[in-house]
């Protein structure tokens, strides 16, 4: 897509004028009054927060003044104001430290989007109908205050329910106190990768609930254990950083990567090595190894701590994890393991990392508490070259708050929607989260959100789960509103990201936080105690302010919003841990649950995060679409990854049209054919297959989500995604779908190439 075209950043011309003069009046355009002035041709460079994934990365948008395309009061015109013409990363930010990836160089397209939603609306139609008409801001705020009035004088607080992406910033910290001060159970939070596995392990093998920070700039080897840390998972921009110095920063000095997956990653495909494993046995072969350095004298026991005292064996040595009973589990041949464990001593500082689908089956949590002790054993925990935590803010004179009650879970609150009698939910408020998307289809989630009374949605764009509000009421873009965040991991310092509009809205939108607070407000029974802002940037100010630092608060609040943000320097120690909950029971292996039996459904299915869409929650974004996968090369299509000697067995070409079947849904899409899968393994990205999303995103490819079993982690009841078996079967031959950047069959691992 033409970029201009896109941005809609036009001039009013002589020309406009004629045609509106000449009786064509869907050509005119009405000039507004610009709300600010701004210098002619000069550029401005002001710093935002990327807010298209949890890692948090500091970007300087670029500002000059232009001509926008803009809404006001249900009219369409042009206003002169500054606009943000590019994003690049920060250089001054601990994480992006001058890099941007290319998922948030594509972000600008949240504010210029030709399908967003420019104002308040009320539905009017079925729901789900998409029928909305506009609604003016405070009859919109008066209906939802009317709804939630309700429920207070009826004693019915606890029947409000706040649907919301995982988060660990300001905003959700204004959410948390608005729902407790109203007498609300915690706001609900979904996403359907999740690495609540891996927080938990890391709670109770350091201490620390959250993701970790790897220092690979200073590591000598790195195992990884299915995560794709350049690619998708965790901090990928701080993590390529950090790569790179590993593998070029030392002269002389050359890091070794090996990375354990079913499923070739970004991350494989720059592996040194790469070892294919049989799902859900992960830990087993991280025993393995450890296995081999506590009975070669090449480590001891005890070094490994709580993490190795979780584990059932772990005492005597792990006899049950020899080299050869772990090749009969994992398919990993024994004299690799003795191999890899080897290098692994000799190669310190080593570091081995977990996340994505190896954690994302039934047994999830030994693999994650298993590759603890292995880094605790080689000595890796809070070194350099190995792992550490990313301080987290301790405020001065503000303990933290504890909840009587954890939040409840979506599957949970789905069922009970769907029994009969009063709904358990009378009122729903939902923020940046599509469980209609994106949960598994056997939590039926549509079905359950049409038994509320109520909903409320906050979003900017409709999609399957905001078509279903009765009332919207659209978030700013994070280019028009206070933006912040506090990055979980990858970096050794605390990092608060925090940063003012860099341009005013360009549209009748209004910042969620600052609607909560006027809610707040204005509600019959005040909330107890009052929410004591009166915006959301009074709300970040009064959070710089309670921060211990030696400059005075107000000094410090100017130069947070100069710089995008504050931070320790020089590097601070590491957190303090807190007490790890006691332990019910010793942890050991359990074989992974699989839904469908092997013989009707033979592979293991495997779905994976989108290079270009994550979750799916990005497939609205045209420059996301045509971005050539890096593995690939597809673009702006679904596909259906298999080994190349599983597709000659059944008779299926690249580009083939094959038919996916779980027991709880099928598909169609083309074929790509790849030896850098298991032959047993099926894989395909997320993000296609929306219904609603934008004219970019609806109706393109197939949403392999809609296949997964409702299966969860047995410790954490995180969603098991990669637990789900399938059948596969060939259509016919291909109709065009599969569509590639460079050629009809993509040379490399993914196809022959030209003969």
């Amino acid at each position: 897509m033409d970029r201009r075209k896109f941005l809609k950043v036009t001039a009013v011309t002589s020309t406009s004028a004629t045609l509106a003069g000449c009786g064509h009046p869907e050509h005119q355009l009405i000039r507004f009054v610009p709300d600010e002035d701004h210098v002619p041709g000069i550029a401005e460079w002001k710093p935002s927060v990327c807010p298209l994934c949890a890692a948090g990365c500091g970007m300087l948008v670029r500002v000059m003044e232009g001509d926008a395309e803009i809404v006001r009061h249900g009219e369409t015109g042009l206003v002169k104001m500054g606009l943000a013409k590019k994003l690049e990363g920060n250089p001054a930010h601990p994480i992006a430290q001058g890099r941007l990836c290319a998922r948030g160089q594509a972000a600008i397209q949240l504010t210029y989007h030709p399908d967003r939603l420019t104002g308040p609306m009320k539905r009017n139609g079925p729901r789900g109908s998409g029928q909305f008409t506009p609604i003016a801001w405070d009859a919109a705020i008066g209906e939802l205050i009317a709804h939630l009035d309700a429920l207070v004088s009826s004693g019915d607080q606890r029947t409000l329910a706040f649907l919301k992406r995982p988060g660990r910033g300001e905003r959700d910290e204004l959410v948390s106190l608005f729902l407790e001060r109203f007498g609300a159970p915690p706001a609900m939070t979904f996403e359907p990768f999740s690495d609540d596995v891996l927080r938990r392990a890391n709670l109770l093998s350091f201490g620390h609930e959250q993701l970790p920070t790897f220092d690979f700039a200073r590591s000598r080897y790195v195992i990884g254990f299915g995560a794709d840390f350049l690619g998708t998972w965790n901090s990928p921009v701080a993590q390529n950083i950090a790569y790179g110095s590993m593998r070029q920063g030392r002269p002389g000095v050359r890091g070794r990567l090996v990375q354990v997956e079913a499923r070739m990653s970004q991350t494989g495909a720059n592996a040194d090595e790469w070892v294919p494993v049989r799902p859900g046995t992960e830990g087993i072969l991280a025993l393995g190894l450890a296995h081999v350095l506590l009975n070669a004298g090449l480590a001891q026991a005890d070094a490994a701590g709580r993490a190795g005292t979780l584990l059932e064996g772990w005492s005597t040595k792990l006899p049950e994890y020899a080299p050869a009973q772990v090749e009969r589990r994992t398919g990993v041949p024994a004299a690799r393991v003795e191999r890899l464990a080897r290098e692994l001593a000799d190669g310190r500082p080593a570091v081995a990392v977990i996340g994505g689908p190896s954690l994302a089956h039934t047994n999830g949590l030994f693999h994650a508490v298993a590759v603890n002790a292995l880094n605790a054993l080689l000595g890796s925990v809070g070194q350099p070259g190995g792992v550490s935590f990313t301080p987290e803010r301790a405020t001065a004179g503000a303990p933290p708050r504890r909840r009587v009650e954890g939040p409840r879970r979506l599957e949970q609150v789905a069922a009970d929607l769907l029994r009969a009698g009063r709904p358990a939910v009378q009122v729903l408020l939902v923020q940046d989260a599509n469980p209609v998307f994106a949960a598994p289809p056997a939590w039926k989630v549509r079905d359950a959100l049409l038994n509320v009374p109520f909903i409320a949605s906050f979003g900017g764009f409709l999609d399957e789960t905001s078509i279903l509000a009765d009332l919207i009421l659209p978030d700013h873009s994070f280019l028009e509103s206070w933006v912040e965040g506090q990055p979980e991991s990858g970096a050794t310092v605390f990092v608060q990201s925090l940063a003012p509009p860099v341009m005013r809205p360009l549209h009748m939108t209004r910042a969620t936080p600052d609607v909560l607070l006027e809610v707040g407000r204005r509600l019959s029974r005040t909330l107890s105690p009052p929410l004591g802002w009166q915006t959301f940037e009074e709300m970040l100010q009064a959070a710089v302010a309670v921060v211990p630092a030696p400059e005075a608060a107000d000094v410090r609040w100017a130069a947070a919003q100069k710089r995008g943000g504050w931070w320790e320097t020089p590097p601070s120690r590491e957190p303090q841990p807190v007490t790890p909950p006691p332990l019910a029971r010793v942890i050991r292996f359990a074989e992974p649950e699989f839904d469908g039996p092997e013989s009707d459904y033979p592979f293991h299915f495997l779905p994976y995060v989108s290079q270009a869409f994550l979750d799916g929650s990005l497939a609205h974004l045209p420059w996301l679409q045509e971005l050539p996968d890096v593995m690939s090369t597809a673009m702006w299509s679904s596909w259906v990854e298999i080994n190349r000697a599983t597709a000659d067995r059944l008779h299926i070409a690249h580009g083939d049209l094959v038919e996916l079947t779980s027991r709880h849904g099928s598909l169609r899409a083309p074929a790509l054919l790849s030896p850098g899968i298991a032959p047993d393994v099926i894989g395909m990205p997320v993000g296609q297959g929306h219904v609603t999303f934008t004219r970019y995103a609806s109706g393109r490819g197939q949403n392999p989500l809609g296949l997964l079993a409702p299966l969860v982690d047995q410790d954490t009841g995180a969603l098991a995604w990669a637990a789900t078996r399938v059948r596969l079967s060939r259509v016919g031959p291909g109709s065009g779908e599969l569509i590639l950047f460079a050629s009809e069959e993509p040379s490399g691992p993914f196809g022959r190439g030209r003969e």
